[in-house]
């Protein structure tokens, strides 16, 4: 039987891309799921077939992490259906443009800062009330490589997965002596909607950027996720950075 199984797993942004393939992946495993974002639409059908296909507990809720009172609904809810918390998943991030420092548009930064990361130290806070009560939990923060390295026209995003990374490694030091994991997993180039996000629904040009060469897969990174879950109690995977394999940094080798 799997480690994770019957385990009470929240995901956030599991209405595609990422946050979608992680959800498949837990029920894959017998996890008990709580999945949430903004489209519940997306959400109730992904919920329908997961329960069908692995006959697993799947409670879908609308979640708009940029909002406290949403965050602690989600928070809420799931604890009243499931009573604990066993693994959260902080998936839902962005990107908005590529432009420099000082053509940055306003609305731009904060939206990064709010999902990327007011989001994640809000839920982060609100599900570690109930970890801390039993001394058991394990928080999974989805950072980037842009959290390691900067590059021109990525100072907001980059400043937010750099965050995402402070975030982590500091509360791995505040849960010392804790029996709650706390684990990154920093992905390069995965050929999801992100793109499409950046670049504000321009379709050719967020496809230009998977062209000539092989990018990850949401699946990819899923299954990162489950191996760094279902370690034993005693192992905490603490950072795990996944590129494809014709991307080195932030350069890629495209063959056409």
């Amino acid at each position: 039987m799997s480690r994770l199984s019957k385990k009470v797993v929240l995901i956030t942004g599991a209405s595609s891309g990422i946050g979608e393939a992680c959800a498949r992946a837990f029920a894959r495993e017998g996890a008990s799921l709580v999945i949430g974002a903004r489209r519940l639409e997306k959400l109730n059908a992904l919920a329908d077939t997961l329960s069908a296909e692995y006959h697993v507990r799947v409670l879908p809720l609308r979640l708009d992490v940029t909002d406290a009172e949403s965050c602690e609904q989600f928070i809420s809810h799931a604890l009243e259906q499931f009573r604990h918390i066993d693994v959260l998943v902080n998936n839902a991030g962005l990107a908005r443009g590529r432009d420099t420092v000082a053509n940055l548009q306003e609305s731009d930064m904060r939206e990064m800062f709010e999902t990327n990361v007011f989001a994640v130290l809000r839920l982060i806070r609100l599900a570690l009330g109930s970890m801390l009560k039993v001394d058991s939990g394990h928080i999974i923060n989805i950072g980037s490589v842009a959290g390691y390295a900067t590059y021109e026209g990525g100072a907001s995003y980059c400043a937010t997965k750099f965050g995402v990374r402070a975030i982590s490694e500091a509360l791995r030091f505040e849960l010392l002596g804790k029996n709650i994991r706390v684990s990154s997993v920093s992905p390069g180039l995965v050929e999801t909607e992100f793109s499409l996000t950046r670049f504000r629904g321009d379709a050719e040009k967020a496809k230009r950027v998977y062209e000539g060469y092989a990018p990850l897969t949401s699946e990819d990174i899923a299954e990162c996720v489950v191996f760094v879950a279902s370690r034993p109690p005693h192992v905490d995977v603490e950072e795990m950075i996944v590129r494809p394999i014709h991307q080195a940094g932030f350069k890629v080798h495209r063959t056409s």
